[in-house]
C-alpha cells in the first residue's frame, strides 16, 4: 500500500535573484510527487525574478507582507490551517524567527531550517551581536534539524554556538547544468567580450561582505590595461565602488553591469569568474559559473569556498582575503593554460544527488 505523501510547507522572505532563492526554487522542480506534497510561502512577493519557475503543482502562497516580524501571525496561522507534516525555512533571520515562535505551533509538526551564512561571521554585521548570538543559542535547538551547506557552516553551528551535531547535517547545493548552459548559450552583445583582453566576471550584491573593493584594488595593483572587469549586481556600495576605480586608475576597465536575470550569459562568456567575498556560506555563484565551463579565481573566504575549488586544478584560490592576494591570484591565472571546466567534474552536485539527500532528511523528519 502507497504511503501517503509527506506534506512539505516551504518558507521562504523572497523569490528574488540570490542562491538561497535558486536552491528552493531547484528543489521545488525535482523532489519526487510521488513522495512529497509541496507548497511555498513567500513573505515578500516583490521583485519575485523566479515566480515563474515554481512549477505549477506547488502551491503558492503569497503572505502580502514586507518584513520577517509582519508576517509571523500570519505563519502561525498558516501553518495552524494547514499542518503541514514539516516546515521547511530558509535564511537566517527567517529561521530565527520560526524558531522563537516555535511553541506557537501544533506540536506534531517538524521544523527543519535551512542555514545560508556563517552565524557567527554574519551576526558580526549586525548590531548588538552578544544578544543575537544569545537568541542562537537559546531558540535555535528548537528547529528538529539544521540543514548547512558546508563543513565549515555547520562546524561553526556546532562550536560557537553549542548545536547539537546530531541535528544538524551538512547539504551542499545543487547547480542544474544543464538548465544553466541552455541560459548560458544566450546572446550576449557587450564590449565586454572583444577580442584580445582578458574578461573577468564577478557578481553579487554589492555589499562589503562581497569585498568588490578588493577586487577593484587588485585591478588596479595588477596594472594590466587588457584586463576587463564585469561586476553583475545592485547595492548600496555602488557610488563608492565606481568613486573608488576612478581612484585606482581602473575605471576605464570595469564595467558596473547592474543585476542581470540572465547571468550565465555572462559567465560563460568570460575568461574566468572572480569571487572576492570576505566569507561566504557555500557560493552558489562558484558552482554556477564552472557550470558555465568558466574557472573561478577566488580569495580564500571563510565558508565552502576551498571545499568546492580544492578539487579543480584549473581555479586558482588566493592566499589570503586581500587585494594584493587577490592581484597575485589574478596574475597566476594569467600566466596557466586557462582550461574550460568539464561539465562531468560538476557531477557530485548534480539536482538528482542532492535532492536525494534532502528527500531522505524530510521522510526523516
Amino acid at each position: 500500500m502507497q504511503c501517503k505523501p509527506i506534506n512539505v510547507l516551504f518558507l521562504i522572505p523572497s523569490l528574488r535573484g540570490g542562491g538561497a532563492e535558486r536552491v528552493i526554487v531547484t528543489l521545488l522542480k525535482h523532489l519526487d510527487r510521488s513522495r512529497f506534497r509541496l507548497s511555498l510561502a513567500v513573505i515578500d512577493v516583490r521583485g519575485a525574478v523566479f515566480r515563474d519557475d515554481i512549477p505549477s503543482d506547488v502551491e503558492f502562497i503569497d503572505l502580502g507582507v514586507t518584513r520577517v516580524r509582519h508576517a509571523l501571525p500570519k505563519i502561525v496561522a498558516l501553518i495552524w490551517n494547514r499542518r503541514p507534516d514539516v516546515v521547511f525555512s530558509t535564511l537566517g533571520h527567517l529561521n530565527l524567527a520560526l524558531s522563537i515562535i516555535r511553541f506557537l505551533l501544533p506540536r506534531e509538526v517538524r521544523t527543519i531550517a535551512r542555514e545560508t551564512s556563517i552565524v557567527s561571521a554574519t551576526l558580526q554585521t549586525y548590531a548588538h551581536p552578544g544578544v543575537w548570538a544569545m537568541l542562537y543559542r537559546r531558540f535555535y535547538p528548537r528547529h528538529d534539524l539544521v540543514v548547512c551547506q558546508s563543513r565549515y557552516m555547520n562546524a561553526d553551528l556546532i562550536e560557537r554556538f553549542g548545536f547539537s551535531s546530531e541535528r544538524s547535517v551538512v547539504i551542499n547545493n545543487p547547480v542544474d547544468i544543464d538548465h544553466i548552459r541552455r541560459l548560458a548559450s544566450s546572446p550576449l552583445d557587450h564590449a565586454g567580450s572583444m577580442p584580445g583582453r582578458l574578461r573577468l566576471v564577478a557578481a553579487g550584491r554589492l555589499s562589503e561582505v562581497k569585498g568588490f573593493d578588493l577586487l577593484i584594488e587588485a585591478l588596479g595593483l595588477l596594472n594590466n590595461p587588457n584586463v576587463h572587469l564585469c561586476i553583475l549586481g545592485e547595492g548600496l556600495l555602488l557610488n563608492e565602488l565606481k568613486q573608488l576605480a576612478v581612484s585606482n586608475g581602473v575605471a576605464n576597465q570595469i564595467d558596473f553591469v547592474g543585476f542581470q536575470a540572465n547571468p550565465y550569459a555572462w559567465f560563460a562568456r568570460a575568461d574566468a569568474f572572480v569571487l572576492s567575498s570576505r566569507h561566504e556560506g557555500f557560493p552558489n555563484v562558484v558552482l554556477e559559473a564552472l557550470a558555465c565551463g568558466t574557472p573561478v579565481i577566488a580569495t580564500p573566504a571563510p565558508g565552502g569556498t576551498r571545499e568546492i575549488l580544492d578539487s579543480f586544478v584549473d581555479c586558482v584560490v588566493a592566499e589570503s582575503v586581500s587585494a594584493q592576494a587577490l592581484a597575485t591570484a589574478i596574475a597566476s591565472y594569467l600566466s596557466g593554460m586557462r582550461r574550460r571546466i568539464s561539465p562531468s567534474a560538476l557531477m557530485a552536485y548534480a539536482p538528482d544527488r542532492i535532492v536525494r539527500q534532502y528527500e531522505q532528511v524530510l521522510e526523516g523528519a
